[in-house]
């Protein structure tokens, strides 16, 4: 990637990162669009010598492009008719669902919760020649007044229980009557029955299993698709 080619504010934004971490760009190809995701090169330069398996809830997750990411990459870039849809990432972190939406054709909001998240989302975006995106600052627990939108999207983000609650408010808060949510997470995510079972008493959920190949072994990836219940 030739950082000479992105937009003025975009590298600068770049320049800015690349103060503080060494960089690169992962090539994400989804059907025939291939997206450029920028990410630190090196992750041991974030934990700096912390141990990530000590503190899980601690641990940058944004930081990896999970093989769930990939997997609803795929289902988003598959959607029928996107024009004039809206699609809101949730805890997007790299943010390759949202950015396989954008160039889907869909009109995207990628969400997140620290402004450094979002510096790679807008770099990533413009390196993949993106402009139907918009970025948001989204604090679950205290979420901002947003337009609903026709899809909600989220691949792995149910890391900790006690946000079960708050992404419920989110999902009722944001979804058009009429709208979807698409999850994608790993199939051994013990959080991830304990989520639906408490998401099943206002959505109708519907699950797919898509199974990819890494390094040699299997990995499972679950898709659901919640709707409101009528009435």
């Amino acid at each position: 990637m030739d950082i000479r080619t992105l937009p003025a504010q975009e590298r600068d934004i770049y320049n800015k990162i690349k103060a503080r971490y060494k960089l690169t760009f992962d090539r994400l190809k989804i059907g025939d669009k291939t997206l450029r995701l920028l990410k630190i090169a090196d992750i041991e330069e974030l934990l700096d010598g912390k141990d990530p398996f000590a503190n899980v809830s601690e641990f940058p997750f944004w930081v990896k492009l999970w093989e769930a990411a990939m997997v609803l990459s795929y289902v988003m870039s598959k959607l029928p008719d996107p024009q004039g849809k809206t699609v809101l990432e949730l805890g997007a972190g790299l943010g390759a669902p949202g950015l396989a939406a954008a160039a889907a054709g869909f009109d995207v909001t990628i969400s997140d919760y620290e402004d450094i998240i979002m510096d790679f989302q807008k770099v990533s975006a413009a390196a993949s020649g993106l402009h139907n995106i918009t970025f948001t600052h989204l604090d679950w627990l205290n979420p901002p007044e947003l337009a609903p939108f026709d899809i909600l999207a989220g691949a792995e983000i149910l890391f900790r229980e006690e946000f079960f609650e708050p992404l419920l408010n989110i999902f009722k808060k944001y979804l058009k009557p009429d709208g979807f949510i698409y999850l994608a997470h790993d199939a051994s995510r013990r959080s991830l029955p304990l989520f639906l079972e408490q998401a099943k008493k206002d959505f109708e959920i519907t699950l797919n299993k898509q199974v990819i190949k890494k390094e040699g072994r299997e990995i499972t990836i679950i898709i659901n698709r919640l709707k409101r219940k009528k009435g």
